[in-house]
């Protein structure tokens, strides 16, 4: 998750110095609308932590010693 969270912090930083670029194609919501950037921030969360959980969790039922020799 080290690397998801360097990215987004990356993302709303470029997020944030670009968003005046976009003023004109913004219909409704402000370039740096706080509602929009945590809903970015907590679906981008959920699906890396999904994505980390899931390995994770498949990859803990296994036995180690098995594992060890299979390869």
């Amino acid at each position: 998750m080290r690397p998801v969270a360097s990215g987004l912090v990356a993302g709303l930083i470029a997020a944030a110095l670009t968003a005046n670029v976009f003023r004109a194609t913004l219909f409704g919501i402000t370039p740096l609308d706080p509602l929009s950037f945590t809903g970015v921030v907590i679906v981008l969360l959920a699906a890396a932590g999904l994505a980390c959980y899931l390995p994770a969790r498949r990859a803990g039922g296994i036995d180690p010693i098995l594992a060890l020799r299979h390869d």
